[in-house]
């Protein structure tokens, strides 16, 4: 394995981090202040709901891609999806005695809510899945065997494993299944940068599917809120805006730190 190929995996790695570091801050300050179901619902969704524009208004913005074809990439994402989580919802409530005695097993709920949770967290996965084909094809030119990526790369993942951490949170009332849900999608990531450098894969089409998955966080995402809302409509929406807040601040650090530092210059994909 040459260099090139070295700093690449560690670059893959470091992608971990930022998950699991969000989900850790999270679950302290849902300990610590107590908060309950409908505002952690309201959080990991607003933190989603920013996660799944970020990268299309980037694209619009900086002309890269038209108004068409992301809002047709956006659709489709989201009709995907969504045909795929009502389907494993009807599934599974075809097997409610199955269900039942998981439930029995692992301590969990089960209910339709909680499903709905655990299926908005493989909409998350596909995102940092897109994510981290984008970091390998970035990550082996990053210099210093990716030393100088850990702050950026870091803050680009922290408002994803809250997001994960939040809803699982809110689902269970379980901080040691967040934690573990934040951390399997610190995973996904450098799983899906290591496939992408073994496979020699170029940026080609990144984008594309950057967008389609951005479109899969919207109807997941809406559907549990709205039902928070219901539940206490004034701690949702809180937990909304501050959701969309935290997102936003970690975003725009990422990329105030790329603007005014050389730290991402030799993989700035990898960070976007």
């Amino acid at each position: 394995m040459d260099s090139e190929d070295t700093s690449g995996f560690i670059v893959s790695l470091l992608f971990g981090l930022g998950p699991l570091l969000g989900g850790i801050v999270l679950v302290a300050f849902a300990l610590a202040f107590h908060l309950q179901h409908a505002l952690l619902t309201g959080v990991a969704s607003g933190i989603a709901f920013v996660l799944g524009a970020w990268r299309p208004l980037q694209l619009l913005l900086s002309l890269k891609m038209g108004f068409s074809p992301i809002m047709l990439l956006l659709a489709v994402g989201s009709a995907a999806v969504h045909i795929s989580t009502s389907s494993a919802l009807k599934f599974a409530g075809r097997k409610r005695t199955s269900a039942d005695a998981l439930s029995a097993v692992t301590s969990l709920s089960v209910s339709a809510l909680t499903l709905q949770s655990f299926l908005s967290c493989v909409a998350v996965a596909l995102h940092a899945l897109a994510e981290g084909l984008a970091l390998g094809v970035a990550a082996p030119k990053a210099y210093g065997l990716g030393r100088h990526m850990v702050l950026p790369v870091s803050l680009h993942g922290l408002p994803r494993g809250a997001a994960v951490a939040s809803c699982i949170f809110g689902a269970t009332d379980s901080w040691h299944a967040s934690l573990v849900a934040a951390a399997m999608i610190g995973f996904v990531g450098p799983l899906s940068a290591i496939g992408a450098i073994l496979g020699g894969i170029d940026y080609s089409g990144l984008d594309h599917l950057m967008v389609f998955a951005c479109g899969g966080l919207l109807p997941c995402f809406t559907s549990i809120v709205r039902r928070a809302v219901k539940l206490d409509k004034r701690k949702s929406i809180f937990g909304l805006i501050m959701g969309a807040a935290f997102a936003s601040m970690c975003l725009t650090c990422t990329k105030l730190v790329c603007l005014h530092t050389s730290y991402c210059n030799s993989a700035p994909e990898a960070v976007r």
